[in-house]
């Protein structure tokens, strides 16, 4: 099978991640409690860990740490994609309540100044992912019935998110660690 964009299947995973991150966000309206305490578990969890290093260390750190998710949506295709549905769900659901819950806070501008520069490639990487991870389920399930070859499919599914997800992750980390803070400092 030659190696295709999979347009498909990234966008119904960007169907259900703007789903889930529209019910984050419809959540924290309705009880804004439920975003302050995510927003002390991002805080507790990811940025405390992730944003005291320099500028370097933290673009290594932010790549890795969306590589592995990329990687989990994914591999979860093996699951028929139900584990890829779980984390574009899980995800969507943090980033809209976190995301309306700074909207609150700071306002659009800053939302658009902390997120554009660098989720321009790494959204799509993360989209890309869980569109392949949904393919990948396709395959198996294609072949548990009896047709098609999991592992060749599996095998240019994977030279595919090498060519594409983990460059557009490498330049999401670069832009989010040297380029993303000082666009901030100028809004700030």
């Amino acid at each position: 099978m030659s190696e295709v964009f999979p347009l498909r299947a990234t966008i119904l995973a960007a169907v259900f991640f703007a789903v889930s991150v529209g019910l984050g966000a419809v959540t924290v309206v309705s009880d804004p409690a439920v975003g302050e305490e995510l927003m002390a578990l991002f805080a507790e969890q990811v940025a405390g860990q992730i944003l005291s290093d320099s500028p370097a260390i933290l673009a290594w750190n932010l790549f890795l740490n969306n590589l592995s998710t990329c990687l989990l949506l994914f591999l979860g295709g093996a699951s028929f994609g139900v584990v890829t549905l779980l984390i574009l769900s899980v995800n969507g659901l943090l980033i809209g309540a976190v995301t309306e819950l700074v909207r609150e806070q700071q306002g659009l501008a800053f939302i658009a100044a902390a997120l554009v520069p660098h989720g321009i490639f790494e959204i799509p990487a993360f989209l890309i992912a869980g569109g392949l991870g949904l393919l990948l389920g396709q395959e198996l399930l294609a072949e548990w019935r009896g047709g098609g070859d999991a592992a060749a499919r599996a095998a240019n599914l994977s030279r595919l998110f090498l060519r594409i997800v983990v460059p557009l992750l490498a330049v999401a980390a670069v832009v989010e660690a040297f380029i993303t803070p000082a666009i901030l400092s100028m809004i700030a």
